[in-house]
């Protein structure tokens, strides 16, 4: 009897990672909306304010590698209570932030705790269920996480359109205190002491690798390509990432293993994924960014429009993992790709006066592409690694995603700005030879006209920008859209260690009162 207990997973245990998960998940997609909101109330360029996007993303990519030490090193216990911690502080100093900064350091904070939450969670779900009943389980819990990103842009619309953008944090707050008080009483998992050290050397080279190169990208926007705070950024962001990678290459135990690359069909799904999540990204930024600074749609309308997109991607996802099973990734992943190429490109043609329902109809068939991507893509690419590198080829993915989103938003969101720049300028240009060919007969503009032209030459700027932007998101969709034709229905390949005295990971016991 007491052998049928312990087999039994820890519910208890995964409720309470799972209410922490999704309050970080909800938590970031809420924010998106409030962009717009963001630059208006403390006074900062697009640029400027997607750091509060990419730089979560960016601290995520950064500390996710980390985590399959700690995992190994302290209990589930110690680190959801860190994690929830360090996002709650974070939450707390967001909420209070006056200055851009003092956000953006809440935000910082928030991820370093949302970093952990999730491989926390993921393995608990792989050592807590056997082979058979995992994908069920993983359904459940992909329909519940994925419910987080439904329901934010809808909620943080109602809020910032009743209340101050500051409430976003406000009322997660409490929530937050809650679920640390539920960890706190309620998990009581033992780990047993480790030797574990970690490589503190490797993950400031990852650390000021990725860095690195976000910032460059991050910061063109503003300071232009030529500047040295760009290509320096990138040079030295470049060089450290390398060096990381030759460095992770030679270890025995490495931050993250790169041997996962070996494996073709891994090495393509990564490269899909991550181009895919460029493009991905930087819609939810730039709609957002559309609809309410252009359009003037309220953020309540804004986040009502994304909604039916993100059900519909929760819907797709037990769907498209069926599907994956009888037909294989390679016709999902054309299929998705193409439909995302299309749909993206229409994004591209954007005007004044298209309708509402054609946003939402555009979005919504978009986000169905894209679920016919994410999880057969990744998925194919998995099934080829032997099963000890199951751990290595879910934290490479999970780091070079975030660090992909990343690093697309603050593209996109640089050539927004550099173009929206030029387009000015020429606007301006246009409308000063118009003025003077109509000659000296005609009354001179008064001061309230000159300010209402070129609030209007802004507009039009910014909207041929934001074209611009999802023009180069199209190139990019079609390059994952080519690459999926090289897809092929992976097999698990043989494990190099098998025969030989394979290095052991032994799961923490996870115990509940």
């Amino acid at each position: 009897m007491a052998e049928k207990q312990d087999k039994r997973p820890p519910y208890g245990i995964i409720g309470v990672l799972l209410i922490g998960a999704f309050i970080t998940f909800l938590n970031n997609t809420l924010l998106n909306i409030a962009l717009p909101s963001i630059m208006k109330d403390l006074e900062v360029e697009a640029a400027t304010v997607q750091w509060l996007t990419t730089g979560f993303m960016l601290v995520n990519g950064i500390l996710i590698p980390a985590t399959a030490f700690l995992i190994q090193k302290y209990s589930v216990r110690n680190l959801f209570l860190v994690a929830m911690s360090l996002f709650t502080i974070g939450t707390l100093v967001a909420g209070v932030a006056h200055e851009f900064p003092i956000l953006l350091a809440g935000r910082m904070l928030q991820a370093s705790g949302s970093a952990i939450m999730m491989p926390l969670l993921m393995n608990v779900m792989l050592v807590s269920f056997p082979i058979e009943k995992r994908g069920t389980a993983m359904g459940v819990f992909g329909l519940i996480i994925m419910f987080a990103p439904a329901i934010g842009p809808t909620l943080s619309g109602w809020i910032i359109e009743h209340y101050d953008w500051r409430m976003l944090f406000h009322f997660i707050t409490p929530i937050s205190v809650v679920v640390v008080l539920i960890g706190f009483f309620l998990l009581k998992d033992k780990k047993e002491k480790s030797n574990l050290r970690l490589d503190f050397f490797s993950l400031l080279l990852s650390s000021i690798g990725f860095g690195g190169i976000l910032y460059g990208f991050s910061s063109a926007g503003s300071k232009g390509w030529d500047s040295p705070h760009v290509y320096l950024a990138i040079a030295v962001g470049f060089i450290s990432l390398v060096t990381f990678i030759l460095k992770q290459m030679k270890q025995d135990t490495p931050l993250l293993n790169f041997g996962v690359f070996k494996y073709p069909m891994f090495a393509l799904s990564s490269t899909i994924s991550m181009v895919t999540n460029m493009a991905l990204f930087s819609g939810m930024i730039l709609i957002p960014i559309y609809v309410q600074t252009i359009r003037g749609i309220s953020p309540l309308d804004a986040g009502l429009m994304l909604l039916p997109g993100a059900i519909a991607m929760a819907i797709m996802s037990p769907i498209t993992g069926r599907l994956f099973d009888k037909f294989g990734g390679r016709v999902l992943a054309l299929i998705g790709l193409g439909i995302t190429v299309i749909t993206t490109y229409e994004f591209s043609q954007l005007t004044v006066d298209l309708s509402y329902t054609h946003l939402v109809i555009l979005y919504t068939v978009r986000m169905i592409g894209m679920s016919f991507v994410m999880m057969p893509v990744s998925t194919n690419g998995l099934n080829q690694l032997p099963t000890r590198f199951y751990p290595h080829g879910t934290a490479m993915n999970n780091t070079l995603n975030q660090v992909a989103g990343a690093i697309g938003t603050a593209l996109l969101v640089t050539v927004m700005s550099n173009r929206t720049e030029t387009h000015a300028q020429e606007l301006a240009d246009e409308a000063m030879k118009t003025a003077a060919g109509q000659g000296a007969g005609v009354a001179q503009p008064t001061a309230e006209m000159i300010a209402q032209m070129k609030e209007q030459i802004m507009m039009k700027a910014m909207l041929e920008g934001i074209n611009d932007a999802f023009l180069v998101a199209t190139g990019i969709s079609i390059v994952a859209f080519i690459l999926a034709f090289f897809i092929k229905r992976a097999t698990q390949a043989e494990d190099p260690l098998e025969g030989k005295e394979a290095p052991k990971v032994v799961p923490a016991k996870l115990a509940e009162n």
